[in-house]
């Protein structure tokens, strides 16, 4: 059994079985500790106290251990952004919380786990299923602002709806993708806020 596979990552029993999770949790950590890249199947089962025959009753492989791992971290980012979205009711505003949460939120994953990144990292450059997920999530939810500003009348027509969400998360793209965000550091604090005036201006009716 190859401890790598470069194929879509598939999970394998029960889809509902508690195994999975505690060993999502257990590779977690183990992986902020060692390293996802140095890390073989067979050093987690034994870190953990399952046999590797047991983790592929569960996995297909490595990588698919990683997209449960990634799948936990784009989820906790996307919570915070909609949390944070959903404490204003104009569309303005709710786009300036998009921003600035989506890079705290991006940054605060990626930073304080170097190792961790790792995956992150993994999984950006491979195009794993979990990322492509949660950047069809962040989309819609850009949208959804989009539409409804549109609505509300403080955002244009004229642009085609799915150009301009495109457009403005092409915007944000360097502080979604792990790969791009280790280059961003720099301008962390003035950047949501001056992304998001440029892009409401361009919005403006």
């Amino acid at each position: 059994m190859s401890e790598e596979n470069n194929s879509p990552a598939l999970n394998r029993g029960p889809v509902d079985h508690d195994v999975r999770d505690q060993i999502v949790v257990a590779a977690r950590e183990h992986f902020s500790r060692y390293g996802y890249g140095k890390t073989t199947v067979s050093d987690l089962a034994k870190s953990i106290g399952f046999s590797k025959a047991y983790i592929y009753k569960f996995f297909s492989s490595k990588q698919a251990i990683g997209e449960g791992i990634c799948a936990n971290c784009l989820g906790e980012i996307e919570e915070d952004v909609r949390r944070a979205v959903g404490e204003v009711d104009q569309p303005p505003e709710k786009l300036r919380r998009m921003f600035k949460e989506i890079v705290q939120a991006s940054c605060r994953l990626f930073s304080e786990d170097r190792k961790l990144y790792e995956i992150a990292a993994s999984a950006a450059t491979e195009r794993w299923q979990a990322t492509i997920i949660y950047e069809q999530n962040i989309k819609m939810l850009l949208q959804d602002i989009l539409h409804e500003g549109r609505q509300t009348g403080d955002f244009e027509r004229k642009t085609p709806l799915d150009e301009m969400t495109m457009a403005i998360y092409l915007v944000m793209r360097p502080y979604i993708n792990p790969l791009m965000l280790q280059h961003s550091f720099d301008n962390i604090e003035e950047a949501p806020i001056q992304l998001s005036n440029l892009v409401l201006r361009s919005l403006a009716p």
